[in-house]
């Protein structure tokens, strides 16, 4: 009997990188493209039904609690899988990309989870993604360190000192141009998702931990359900016991927030707990409901607080849902980043990380995200209080808790309003983050906050949505095409004079500001600004 056909391998189309044969391996390009072929079909029809139900939700400006899937919310007998011990205290993590620096940084930070982001925190430039994997190959490998130009030397503390590794893939809708397969790009959540588990599975399990994923941008249980038919093909590929894996997913989109039971449920062998993810949430709401009028205006980003009443139903039907289900749920993001200058700037902002963390943590959360290893401590002690020696809560049921569907998008019930000012900041977020952004940076420190791709999407997003409602602000001046001209180029200007004329001249500023404008102004909405930016993203 002849031997079986050796499986086709992705084909690579960039230029070399230093040391990429250790990630991309014929044996690794085999596996990215096995994926490609068997899931990239189901995942092309699954973005088509994204298109569809945008559609049916202008046409009705409202969603609703699946019908079809009541019998799985109503049957109380199935759970999740029970968390392995490395994911069981999960009180604080950390996120960020996985350049070397903040590898060993996040690994060191203190905090019981590094969320290691290859999605919105990371610009998708070849060198990322593939340098990226090659710093948590070291990690793993303890041979990683980093020398900073000052001459300061990171390198990792002891084994069980550090966090443990959630790894976040790019979100379904981004290709990858570099890698190929059956004549066309891989979906970046493949290769990345792909790459690491081919590389990494085996290895996680001798060091007593697992590959485990945050998965990003979901927006339906059939989604889920994709990821949970990966998750049994990569483990029987490479010989690991089914249930290894396991998957914390995003809610941190409108449609999601309606199938959470049902999310769950389809990977309930694989499932470790559910997020709240603020800004792509409210980036997920302007965008589906931004033609249904005045009742749908957001106000300001940073006027819409998790103790709005939308934002409270959201929250706590998570709480409920993941521990009705023994799953873990975990806060939203602390992006505050400390200032090394002025310590008024920090006292303040410290005291609104704490009071958010132990609402999160009196809530029933268990656990909640930070940006900035000067945080863990804080979002340590609020959940320290209330866990005390436990790993989590997840036997608070939160019984207390019925949200009704109406609740989760009472956009009219805020009592807040869109401002000039407002629009100025986001222009100003959204112009210096694209700029990041274009030169391969996804983790920005923008006004003593960590911005990321979500915070431009809510930037751009918004400008949309206030110009198409002919919002008037408060100083009297509608929102219009002309007037965020106008601030964007004041904005530009204000750059140009902030950093210099070489500093401008050798940054994308100009580019940033044009891109801003085409994905705010342009009639025909992007579903997502990394499309259009990565079709100008160098490398």
């Amino acid at each position: 009997m002849s031997a079986p056909a050796p499986s086709p391998l992705a084909i690579v189309d960039a230029e070399p990188l230093t040391r990429q044969e250790e990630v991309l391996t014929d044996e690794a390009l085999a596996f990215v493209a096995d994926l490609h072929r068997l899931f990239t079909p189901r995942r092309d029809e699954l973005l088509a039904r994204r298109t569809a139900r945008r559609a049916e939700i202008a046409r009705t400006s409202t969603l609703h609690f699946l019908p079809e899937t009541t019998h799985i919310r109503e049957d109380d007998s199935w759970r999740v899988a029970p968390a392995p011990p490395a994911l069981e205290d999960r009180r604080v993590e950390i996120t960020g990309p996985t350049d070397r620096k903040m590898t060993v940084n996040a690994l060191n930070s203190g905090a019981r989870v590094w969320l290691a982001d290859f999605e919105d925190a990371s610009a998708p430039t070849w060198e990322n993604v593939v340098l990226g994997q090659l710093n948590l190959i070291d990690a793993y490998q303890r041979r990683i360190d980093f020398t900073s130009p000052q001459g300061k030397t990171y390198a990792l503390k002891p084994a069980e000192e550090l966090a443990t590794v959630v790894m976040r893939p790019r979100g379904w809708h981004l290709e990858e141009r570099h890698l190929r397969s059956e004549g066309r790009p891989v979906p970046g959540a493949l290769v990345d998702f792909g790459l690491y588990f081919f590389h990494n599975a085996k290895r996680l399990i001798d060091l007593g931990k697992g590959p485990y994923f945050y998965l990003p941008k979901t927006e339906s249980h059939l989604e889920a359900r994709l990821w949970n038919d990966i998750f049994v093909f990569a483990q029987d590929y490479v010989g690991i016991p089914q249930g290894t894996v396991r998957a914390t997913v995003l809610i941190e989109t409108i449609t999601a927030a309606y199938e959470m039971e049902e999310i769950l449920y389809e990977l309930r062998d694989h499932a470790s707990g559910l997020n709240a993810g603020r800004w792509d949430y409210l980036f997920s709401i302007v965008k589906n409901f931004r033609d249904g009028g005045q009742k749908f205006v957001l106000p300001d980003r940073n006027a819409v607080t998790m103790t709005a009443p939308f934002m409270r139903a959201y929250t706590e039907l998570l709480v409920r849902t993941c521990h009705k289900r023994g799953a873990h749920a975990i806060g939203g993001m602390a992006a505050f980043i400390p200032s090394r200058k002025d310590p008024e700037v920090n006292k303040v902002a410290f005291e609104k990380v704490r009071a958010d963390k132990d609402r999160e943590a009196g809530d029933g959360f268990d656990g909640s995200w930070v940006a900035h290893p000067d945080l863990v401590p804080i979002a340590m002690a609020s959940f320290d209080a209330v866990l005390g020696d436990r790993p989590h809560q997840k036997d608070r049921l939160r019984e207390d808790v019925h949200v009704e569907g109406p609740e989760l998008i009472d956009i009219a019930s805020l009592d807040a309003h869109p401002t000039y000012a407002g629009l100025r900041n986001a222009v100003q977020v959204g112009t210096r983050y694209i700029e990041a952004w274009l030169r391969g940076l996804g983790a920005v420190a923008i006004f003593h906050l960590m911005e990321d791709a979500a915070t431009a999407e809510i930037s751009r997003s918004q400008i949309w949505q206030w110009i198409n409602a002919g919002v008037v602000f408060e100083n009297g001046e509608k929102a219009t095409p002309e007037l965020t001209r106008k601030v964007a180029a004041e904005e530009l200007a204000a750059i140009r004079e902030e950093i210099g004329e070489e500093a401008f001249a050798a940054g994308k500023w100009q580019q940033a500001h044009d891109l801003l404008l085409h994905v705010s102004l342009d009639a025909d909405y992007a579903d997502f600004l990394t499309l259009p930016a990565y079709e100008q993203l160098v490398g």
